[in-house]
């Protein structure tokens, strides 16, 4: 896991040109939900919204992510499936690797919550709003959901696992605890961070060499070699 989170956090140093244009659109869908964020919290909350900084759903809006991962490691463990306690795992470590990446972006933005104020652009005023760690938290852990396993059910885990992100993240802006906007931002974090872990679990998953070859004495020896570089 230490190696993972060194790739992680240093990723944007080895980025190629595919690699910056998923950035630049995300940033191109960030910027375009912005201009909505105002007319997407009229819609939910009203102009008249009362500005009490209140999340009354907060642990509400965190229990489906949860679930899934709960869920997921129970339903491998019942039934003896190390490939499903391993992608349980996964969940957690990128839903860990997005929830610092959008802790340290929530601090470095200070934006205020649009139950805390009615402008859009309350920033660097000591806010948590952008990102949401619920939205981001949700789509990592549902793009673990919808790119591991067989390819047996594919559609039906992607549906699955990025309506789980979707369906947050809509709980975030309804709830009027996010801005519109801070919601699309998470989507792009949870994605990329979910798609990065699933990718190096398959990575180590390939580098894996088992042999088996008669042992001294009788019977066999099984040797296991593994790069997890």
């Amino acid at each position: 896991m230490l190696t993972d989170a060194g790739l992680y956090f240093t990723a944007p140093l080895r980025w190629d040109v595919r690699d910056w244009m998923y950035f630049a659109s995300a940033a191109a869908v960030v910027a375009g939900s912005h201009q909505l964020d105002r007319r997407a919290r009229d819609h939910f909350a009203g102009p008249n919204a009362v500005l009490d900084g209140k999340d009354k759903h907060s642990l509400r809006d965190a229990i489906p992510a949860a679930a899934a991962t709960v869920s997921t490691w129970a339903f491998a463990s019942l039934s003896g499936s190390d490939s499903g306690r391993n992608e349980a795992y996964t969940m957690l470590e990128a839903a860990g690797f997005s929830a610092i990446t959008t802790e340290a972006l929530k601090y470095a933005a200070g934006r205020r919550r649009p139950n805390e104020t009615t402008r859009i652009d309350d920033w660097r005023a000591g806010g948590s709003s952008f990102p949401s760690l619920h939205a981001s938290a949700a789509f990592a852990i549902g793009t673990v959901l919808a790119e591991s396993g067989p390819d047996d059910f594919r559609w039906l885990r992607r549906i699955v696992g990025y309506g789980l992100g979707a369906g947050t993240a809509y709980l975030r802006v309804h709830d009027n605890a996010h801005w519109l906007s801070d919601t699309a931002a998470s989507a792009a974090i949870g994605i990329s961070t979910g798609a990065f872990v699933v990718n190096r679990h398959d990575a180590r998953a390939r580098n894996v060499d088992i042999s088996v070859s008669p042992a001294t004495g009788g019977g066999v020896m099984i040797s296991v070699a593994a790069n997890l570089d």
